[in-house]
């Protein structure tokens, strides 16, 4: 099996301006994308795709080269990351590299470590659409979440007789941090058509997606007091 490493890391961000690059205990965020994906995968086989400047000096200056820049429109707020899953595959098959799954990691999951992506990848197999890595939700449709009708009144999103949470069937929300992706389903119809889905699960620090500013100081917080042990 041929696996695309896919980091998709656009330059512009609404919550954290440069976050792909904001400074996280010393280093750059991507970096620690681009620690595990080079633990698990040859140079040839890594993937950057940026709009971004600043993104490809900073890449170029950890080691790796960037195959191409990616076009500005996909790369608004309105781009879609299927989008920019299709032009990289569409890239490399225009030159004879053809891949079987593309293996997507947000540059945005500093705790993933290489042992994810692996054990995510026993897995996996070619019957399947994808393994997405996901974390156990505290938010449960059955208990803690609702939803308005046209009259303004909430209900639960998801009807059962259950009076304990711990009692409702078990519920799992993506953590965004490993997308293992059949190529020939992505050619068909995006991710979120997929049917064929396999979950790979993770920890709750594990699972930590940094989205806003107080995302990126629990991350920071984290690193800080590992540090210090």
């Amino acid at each position: 099996m041929s696996e695309l490493f896919l980091i998709p890391a656009r330059g512009g961000s609404r919550g954290i301006p440069g976050k792909n690059i904001a400074i996280l205990d010393g280093r750059p965020l991507i970096y620690y994308t681009l620690d595990v994906a080079l633990a698990v995968a040859p140079k040839a086989n890594i993937c950057v795709t940026t709009d971004s400047d600043a993104i490809i000096k900073a890449v170029k200056e950890y080691g790796l080269d960037i195959p191409f820049k990616r076009p500005e429109n996909l790369a608004t707020d309105a781009s879609s990351t299927y989008d920019v899953i299709l032009h990289a595959i569409d890239f490399y098959e225009k030159r004879q590299s053809f891949f079987d799954t593309v293996v997507l990691l947000q540059p945005t999951s500093p705790f993933r470590k290489a042992i994810h992506v692996l054990d995510a990848l026993k897995s996996y197999h070619s019957n399947l659409d994808m393994v997405a890595s996901v974390k156990k939700t505290k938010s449960n449709p059955y208990f803690t979440l609702f939803e308005e009708n046209n009259e303004g009144f909430i209900s639960l999103s998801k009807k059962g007789n259950f009076t304990r949470r711990q009692d409702c069937p078990k519920v799992y929300e993506l953590n965004g941090a490993i997308y293992i992706m059949n190529v020939k389903s992505l050619k068909k119809h995006p991710p979120s058509k997929f049917l064929k889905v396999k979950k790979y699960l993770m920890s709750e620090e594990d699972s930590l997606d940094i989205d806003t500013p107080l995302d990126f100081f629990i991350a920071q917080t984290i690193l800080s007091d590992k540090n210090k042990k």
